[in-house]
């Protein structure tokens, strides 16, 4: 693998890694940062896993970091009944709160998928202090321009869950396929960040659980998006969004900030649908900002 541009900094963390029985479903979660720091939950996005948000992870020393592989996805089992869709993942997110045993304030952070995820559990009655959600998905994946693309890549996954098992898994895995989508994302011009950007899509873009999970997982991201909850969601709410998002426009971001209670949109220049990757220091400022000093102490001391 292609040593991290983030790894010094990230080596300065404590990580503890963990594996629990939620609701049937056996998770795995790791824990970075001291015990008694103010915690912040993270949920990463589709086909992804804990590593992702690790960049973001590596920003945020002075915080009590809870971040789970989800259900189907890296070294979690998939959901033992049931389709890997919205309400089984929202059910799970709470139950998972409450098996790690976080009883006290929380910060919860969404990544992509993870921005659906969250939403939807906070909208359904989840309570965070605060909420944050990074290249949100603010519209409907299957209208706009973008429509087509999405529809084709629906049928991409239908294909190969249909196919037997072993052509199934090398479409889904294939690595041109995977190369073409981490090359169309990344919008640095740093030819080394590039390069360990594609490393990280190969190595841990395949790692889900089944075909049939991947296409439910993929299905749920695509019929779903923020703004059918934004309304209901009433906590102080960040929104963190980037200027050339290929999977959810920024005059779509404006318009889905407008529809929360209580929220404020940060906009990250010359960057797309990877902030965790390309620009994680930008979001951590813009998240201890949102957070404050202030917030930081009184949980601190909670």
């Amino acid at each position: 693998m292609i040593p991290s541009p983030y790894a010094e900094q990230l080596a300065r963390i404590p990580v503890r890694e963990h594996r629990l029985d939620v609701d049937g479903t056996a998770t795995s979660w790791w824990e970075y940062g001291p015990a008694d720091a103010p915690v912040l939950v993270l949920v990463h996005g589709f086909r992804g896993d804990h590593h992702g948000l690790e960049p973001v992870v590596a920003q945020l020393p002075g915080f009590r970091i809870i971040s789970p592989d989800l259900p189907g996805f890296g070294a979690s089992d998939t959901f033992a009944a049931g389709p890997h869709d919205l309400d089984a993942y929202t059910a799970w997110l709470g139950a998972f709160i409450r098996a790690v045993g976080i009883d006290g304030p929380y910060t919860l952070l969404g990544h992509s998928f993870g921005s659906i995820v969250t939403s939807a559990a906070v909208a359904r009655g989840l309570a965070p202090e605060r909420l944050i959600l990074v290249n949100p998905i603010g519209a409907p994946a299957l209208e706009g321009p973008r429509g087509i693309m999405t529809k084709l890549a629906v049928l991409y996954y239908r294909a190969a869950a249909a196919l037997p098992e072993r052509p199934g898994f090398a479409l889904l895995r294939n690595g041109a396929i995977v190369r073409v989508m981490s090359i169309t994302m990344a919008k640095t011009k740093s030819k080394p960040l590039r390069r360990w950007i594609h490393d990280q899509h190969d190595t841990y873009f395949s790692a889900f659980g089944t075909r049939d999970s991947v296409l439910e997982g993929f299905t749920t991201s695509v019929s779903h998006d923020v703004s059918e909850v934004a309304r209901d969601i009433r906590v102080p709410t960040l929104l963190v969004a980037a200027e050339r998002d290929d999977v959810t426009p920024l005059a779509a971001q404006r318009r889905l900030v407008t529809l929360f209670p209580d929220a404020r949109l940060e906009v990250i220049p010359d960057v797309g649908h990877l902030i965790h990757y390309e620009t994680p220091q930008a979001a951590a400022a813009m998240i201890l900002d949102f957070l404050g000093s202030d917030h930081l102490d009184s949980e601190a001391r909670a």
